[in-house]
């Protein structure tokens, strides 16, 4: 497989990112903190409870970890969410992912960690009807979607040239070089050896995930649809019980910024 290497570009899904921001803008900065908090928290514990409570020998908790700190999460609030996974009263979280069509025909996957599959299964679906949209069997989305992980690193790490380079040598499949990031796109089964390998060269990466990365993306171009998807993706991501919300849409930073408001 070719290795290509990408200049900044506005990439699929970047209408969701963009929303993401304004949102978190727009909202009380607190509030949004101890939400992040609390999703991030029970990230960790589900990760402890499942492996073993060294994130060295556990690679789900040290994503898990390595995300808490992007968000500025305090390591007393870290080591306490793994002790709790070792008391034995954690609560026991399945993961349920949810996929459906939302205004405009956006396809929209979320993932859910919850202790109630009937409570997130009904608000899931309650918000997915309010919107004027609509809840679909497993699978009815994620074929438009590829899953690959995904690592990236400041732009300060290195120039284009070096990043593609290290991104060869790692097995990556893709070195996307940006304004603010250089991003490393790998597949699943490759991932915890590419993000060692670039560990390896240049310390931690900001971010590494594994993600649902849209194929093919929507153009969303009117108002009243645009503002029904943006509330909708509001409402899932305010859920406690959803971890995370991917959509393939795209749209004009003019009518983002019109539809958010």
């Amino acid at each position: 497989m070719a290795l290509t290497l990408r200049p900044a570009k506005v990439t699929p899904m970047a209408g969701h990112s963009k929303f993401k921001n304004i949102m978190h803008k727009k909202g009380a900065a607190d509030a949004r903190r101890a939400k992040v908090f609390t999703k991030l928290a029970r990230e960790i514990t589900t990760a402890a409870k499942l492996g073993t409570p060294d994130p060295a020998m556990n690679p789900r908790l040290r994503l898990a970890i390595q995300d808490a700190r992007a968000e500025n999460m305090p390591k007393d609030v870290i080591e306490r969410a793994i002790r709790k996974a070792l008391g034995g009263d954690a609560e026991n979280y399945e993961a349920i992912r949810y996929e459906g069509f939302g205004p405009a025909g956006v396809g929209i996957i979320v993932e859910a960690l919850t202790d109630n599959r009937n409570r997130t299964a009904s608000d899931v679906r309650s918000a997915f009807t309010k919107a004027g949209g609509n809840l679909g069997e497993t699978g009815a989305v994620s074929f438009m979607f590829a899953r690959v992980g995904v690592i990236a690193y400041p732009v300060e790490a290195g120039d284009a040239e070096t990043m593609l380079e290290a991104a060869i040598e790692a097995g990556a499949d893709e070195c996307e070089t940006g304004e603010e990031a250089h991003t490393f796109v790998c597949s699943v089964e490759s991932f915890n050896d590419v993000r060692e390998a670039l560990e390896a060269r240049f310390g931690e990466a900001e971010s590494a995930k594994l993600v649902w990365r849209p194929q093919n993306t929507i153009e969303v171009g009117d108002e009243e649809a645009a503002a029904a998807l943006l509330k909708l993706l509001g409402v899932l991501d305010d859920n406690d019980d959803v971890q995370n919300v991917y959509a393939n849409f795209e749209m004009s930073d003019a009518l983002l910024e019109a539809a958010s408001g």
